[in-house]
């Protein structure tokens, strides 16, 4: 942050000899207020972030809470080519405060993106100041192409601030500078440098959520949950640099242990960064892997490098100091292992400065031998640190491969554990009788796997590039790494009437693994794989449920699509890396004599598209918040109304503020659904309580933090689906769950940062053309939201009418349709 003294901002003014400037450029009087526009005409707000704000006679009053933020967003302004040379502004707030003020520009106004900087004003009145800011005073700032300014960071929240006169102006405009300026003169582009190699998660906090582009990158943490994996380097950091106390709110006398971490989710650890407490976790890639799950259920297998590497967790500055004597944790390590254990705390609850004592497993009395066993961090071995101001705990040096169970802080000193709750364990196993035989249905032989090209009705067969297909004697060995791919055998080229076959049994004769989804596969309206979506949708059933002793029988009515367009059978959803062999996939009339069929599961339904004729939606996948307000300008000035998906844990995330927005984006008559907890392949999960995890931490974050939202519609990260969590959403939401893909694919996470981000266009135009008309895209990249308006006009171009998703599935309880709003 850059920071620098009055007397420096005075003399930089009075030394510099300036040519004719024409006057200041108005850039908000708040006599606008009401339409969150400033005087640019563009949009200005504080994203719900405020505990209070309001204008009145042409003065912003507003009432921070901690967090808060206000910004103004317009063209970009070529100042300094203009003689303007300097941000001015009239503030009043309390005596001796501060706040933070964040300048954004671009390396030219043509760029897509922008960089942030930043400086504090100190040594507040009481009284209205005018404030002064040359763009000097935002060091590496580019004065010739400005886009916004956000004020945030205020030093108090128990006063009401007040903002008028924003403006840029010439070098003498609007008399001297206050004596409210930043507070000295050391410069910095970013304000969010991690503190060491191994806090970069723990850096100080941006000033500003909207720094979309900024220098305050963390390399090792996603703060906004972001859809696809491969944004994660350019996320922006929301990690905090002041944790709020946290203590037991139990009944005096009563206690019980507090949870670190239970190692429930991979993608919690690994994706998303963040512990039980919804805190940075991560071994900052110092490690080799980190696997959860293994060796078992709630679980974390670390596996060092060389040096031995480290991994932390971070709390909620914890006060252990009247209750809690330790932390304990299940350890499994060979004999002979080594590790070495850090804890930190801090005076004001900064991590980042923090008083650390470290001890090996030696000095703890630690000692391996291969099993697992319940190891205790006593408080009292750290007699240095703060106990009411806990922060981090972090183990490093290890020498081998560990395995820890779940952590957490034991009460008193009686060395305790955190217990994992037992779980659902998924759909009953309780059996029907099977079916009758059906006499009028025949035989049909649709694969013995003779070749590799054809199946026994002469038609296609195939999988996806990455699985292994082994043909061999008439059987075929399939080995998926991922959940995403499918192996197809057709029965028709086109639609093929399947109408006799309902009172049928779907027969595959089977050796390995049956963890993976059988689906009967529904072509188009027209039979034409040229037309999008193609297939249309289909219906999954979970192989294992339906398998015994080397068959696999599934009644041919537990597939709910229209028998009339039927294409084909796809195995996909594999959750194991073991092989299945197959030797047979038919159609049979009956199954042999007490062979149990147990009954359907409800799996919701699959769309890839609108139902509602002539209808067009963007559902938009989450992204970065400093991306949010663009894309908001952008979907109100074309007048239409989107639907976003959201991932769940972030929303939990003050450091991320997505809740403001998104709950603007609702005020905004947009929609609102789920997307998981944590953003994880969905069917790639190795059990029913993992699925059942995201679903149902993922429906209380949107609960909670939407004043009791709930919605049937749900996006699978990565569209990854299959029987299982098809079926676990139905139970999740209801028997209207809607498992909604896309037919359009702007290919964002393809091109948006390549050398050719235009061909974002022409994936776009192309999935159109075809008829496409569910769309998704994420707000992930500077490109990707400068084409929005773009795409959004080819939209309207084809005569359809763009709306939310539960309107264009003509949901009864979505709102009305209004075209223009």
């Amino acid at each position: 942050m850059h920071t620098s003294s009055l007397i420096g901002l005075v003399a930089a003014f009075s030394t510099q000899v300036f040519a004719a400037c024409s006057g200041p450029t108005k850039i908000d009087d708040f006599s606008k207020w009401s339409t969150k526009t400033n005087s640019l005409g563009e949009w200005t707000s504080d994203d719900s972030s405020m505990s209070s704000i309001s204008a009145t006679s042409g003065v912003l009053n507003f009432k921070p809470k901690s967090g808060s933020y206000f910004y103004e967003t317009f063209p970009c302004q070529a100042a300094s080519s203009k003689e303007l040379s300097a941000v001015q502004f009239t503030l009043k707030g309390p005596s001796q405060g501060s706040v933070v003020v964040e300048l954004q520009t671009k390396a030219s106004c043509s760029a897509a993106s922008y960089s942030s900087y930043y400086t504090q004003v100190t040594g507040l009145t009481g009284n209205s100041q005018t404030i002064t800011l040359p763009f000097t005073a935002f060091s590496g700032a580019n004065g010739n192409a400005v886009t916004g300014l956000v004020w945030s960071g205020f030093s108090s929240n128990t006063v009401t601030w007040q903002l008028s006169n924003i403006a840029l102006v010439c070098p003498t405009s609007g008399g001297s500078p206050s004596s409210a300026a930043p507070a000295s003169s050391r410069a910095a582009s970013s304000s969010a440098a991690p503190a060491s190699s191994r806090a970069s998660s723990s850096a100080a906090a941006s000033v500003s959520s909207r720094a979309a582009s900024s220098s305050a990158v963390s390399a090792t943490r996603v703060s906004s949950s972001v859809a696809s994996s491969v944004s994660r380097a350019s996320s922006v950091s929301s990690a905090r640099s002041t944790l709020a106390t946290v203590s037991s709110s139990q009944a005096s006398g009563t206690c019980a242990p507090l949870l670190i971490d239970d190692w429930i989710s991979q993608s919690r650890l690994t994706f998303l960064f963040y512990n039980s407490f919804n805190y940075p976790t991560s071994a900052d890639d110092s490690v080799q892997s980190l696997t959860v799950g293994k060796p078992s259920s709630n679980r974390v297998e670390i596996v060092p490098k060389g040096d031995g590497g480290y991994f932390y967790s971070q709390f909620p500055c914890v006060d252990a100091s009247t209750k809690y004597g330790g932390i304990s944790l299940r350890i499994k390590a060979p004999r002979g292992a080594t590790l070495s254990v850090e804890l930190d705390s801090s005076d004001n609850c900064d991590p980042v400065a923090a008083k650390t004592e470290t001890h090996s497993s030696a000095e703890l009395g630690w000692t391996f031998d291969g099993t697992e066993k319940l190891y205790s961090i006593p408080f009292s071995k750290y007699p240095s640190l703060n106990k009411a101001k806990l922060t981090t705990i972090l183990f490093s040096g290890f020498s081998t491969t560990v395995s820890f169970g779940p952590m957490s802080f034991y009460c008193g000193n009686t060395v305790s554990e955190w217990v994992v709750a037992p779980v659902d364990g998924g759909s009953g196993s309780s059996s029907t009788v099977a079916a009758p035989p059906n006499p009028s249905a025949t035989a049909l032989v649709v694969d013995k796997f003779a070749n590799a090209n054809t199946n026994a009705m002469g038609n296609w067969h195939g999988g996806d590039d990455g699985m292994t297909l082994a043909y061999n004697g008439g059987k075929l060995t399939i080995t998926s790494p991922d959940a995403d791919y499918s192996f197809y055998t057709q029965v028709s080229g086109t639609c093929s009437d399947f109408n006799k076959y309902k009172g049928s049994y779907l027969h595959i004769a089977y050796s390995g693994t049956t963890k993976f989804t059988v689906a009967l596969q529904q072509h188009n309206q027209g039979c034409n794989s040229e037309v999008a979506p193609f297939p249309e949708t289909w219906d999954s059933a979970d192989a294992e449920r339906y398998a015994k002793n080397g068959n696999i029988y599934i009644p041919m009515s537990h597939f709910k699509v229209d028998f009339s367009r039927v294409i084909g059978f796809a195995l996909k959803g594999f959750h194991t890396t073991e092989s299945v062999t197959l030797s047979s996939i038919e159609i049979v009339p009956s199954v042999p004599a007490g062979f149990a069929i147990p009954p359907k599961d409800d799996t919701g339904t699959l769309v890839f598209a609108c139902k509602r004729p002539n209808s067009f939606a963007f559902a938009i996948d989450d992204g970065i918040p400093g991306f949010a307000q663009d894309v908001l300008k952008i979907i109100r000035e074309e007048k239409i109304k989107v639907t976003f998906f959201t991932v769940g844990a972030p929303l939990l995330d003050q450091g991320t503020n997505l809740t403001n927005v998104y709950k603007e984006m609702m005020s905004a008559g947009h929609q609102l659904a789920l997307h998981s907890f944590t953003h994880p392949k969905m069917e790639s999960l190795p059990d029913y309580a993992a699925i059942d995890w995201e679903y149902n931490e993922d429906i209380k974050a949107m609960k909670s933090q939407f004043n009791g939202l709930e919605t049937p519609y749900f996006r699978p990260p990565f569209g990854n689906e299959g029987a299982r969590m098809r079926a676990r959403l139905a139970k999740a939401v209801g028997p209207k769950a809607t498992i909604t893909n896309w037919s359009v694919d702007v290919e964002d996470w393809l091109w948006a940062e390549t050398s050719t981000p235009e061909n974002q266009l022409t994936a776009f135009k192309r999935d159109v053309a075809k008829g496409g008309n569910l769309v998704v895209l994420h707000y992930l990249y500077p490109s990707t939201v400068q084409y929005l308006r773009e795409f959004i006009q080819i939209a309207k171009a084809t005569g359809k009418d763009l709306m939310r998703v539960d309107q264009c599935m003509e949901d009864p309880a979505a709102p009305p349709y209004v075209k223009g709003q």
